[in-house]
């Protein structure tokens, strides 16, 4: 008995809902503070002043997941073996600076998840998957561990390859789990719920390229300080090229200010190209690089699949 067995489904099945929108259910009741920067009545567009710089160095950080195959592990404390799933998750670092960008970092991963104890390690011929644990079997938990694991990835990453020149770290996709690094903005490119009252959201429409809002504070299940951002686009429809950025619910409002000064000058020139990438302006030209590069480090996942099956069997 190998511990295991891999379902025969496509290990993708059901698995296109997106893990942050997972971690934002819920979040239409979320608490506004929305005079941090200025009186919620009398909100514009922000363009940064002449004493804002952009920061000299940014470093963008990225994380990729993949399931590579659904499981079944054997628990003899179960009446019925217990599903998992084994994945790969990469993360990655761009350093943005006066010379260019180029990779500071990129480490790959694999985990077997699943809510047993008896979760085993699996090695397999072209890669090693180890344990780790669920809080429960459903798939959504499943995905929220795995990326509970990216997210730590990313974290450690950031504190081994960061150093006090860097001025600021980006991260793709919402801060939380990661609130606690310094100088830091989460950065997110789709929106799944309208936040802000409707005044509010007007200012938002209103936005020209190199334009932000005031910064606001929000709180779903958890607190954080917030910002729309437009980047350079061709269209006129009301909200696109925004971008919404969240930074530590810890720092004062100059800082947290100062910072979305800082991040709204800096975005401008890393803007995505329609004819390049569909996401565009929204999906910045490091952070797609940066993806690509993470998904070829993942490896072929027919090639891994096969190799998990051979275990399995073994």
């Amino acid at each position: 008995m190998t511990g295991f067995t891999v379902d025969p489904w496509d290990p993708g099945y059901a698995a296109a809902l997106a893990v942050e929108a997972l971690s934002e259910l819920g979040a239409t009741s979320a608490e506004l503070v929305l005079d941090i920067e200025r009186p919620a009545a009398d909100w514009k567009p922000v363009t940064p002043g002449p004493d804002a710089e952009a920061p000299r160095t940014l470093l963008v950080i990225d994380g990729v997941r993949r399931i590579d195959a659904r499981v079944w592990v054997h628990d003899p404390d179960a009446p019925m073996p217990v599903p998992g799933i084994a994945a790969s998750y990469a993360a990655g670092i761009v350093r943005c600076g006066p010379d260019g960008a180029d990779l500071a970092a990129i480490e790959v991963n694999r985990a077997m998840i699943s809510a047993s104890p008896y979760t085993p390690e699996v090695k397999t011929a072209h890669a090693t998957y180890l344990p780790s644990k669920a809080a429960d079997a459903s798939f959504e938990e499943l995905s929220l561990a795995l990326q509970r694991q990216v997210t730590q990835l990313e974290v450690d990453l950031a504190v081994k390859h960061r150093s006090e020149s860097d001025d600021l770290l980006l991260v793709d996709g919402p801060l939380r789990g990661r609130s606690h690094l310094p100088r830091t903005v989460g950065y997110i490119k789709t929106h799944h719920t309208a936040y802000l009252p409707a005044p509010q959201s007007a200012v938002v429409g209103a936005l020209t390229p190199g334009q932000r809002t005031p910064v606001f504070l929000m709180g779903t299940s958890w607190r954080r300080h917030a910002w729309y951002v437009r980047l350079p686009v061709q269209s006129s429809a009301p909200w696109a090229g925004i971008a919404r950025c969240e930074a530590s619910s810890e720092l004062d409002p100059a800082q947290a200010v100062r910072l979305a000064d800082a991040v709204t000058l800096a975005l401008p020139p890393l803007a995505g190209v329609d004819y390049k990438d569909p996401r565009a302006p929204q999906n910045l030209v490091p952070i797609g690089g940066l993806e690509k590069l993470l998904r070829h480090h993942l490896g072929d996942s027919r090639l891994l699949y096969r190799a998990l099956r051979t275990s399995a069997q073994g």
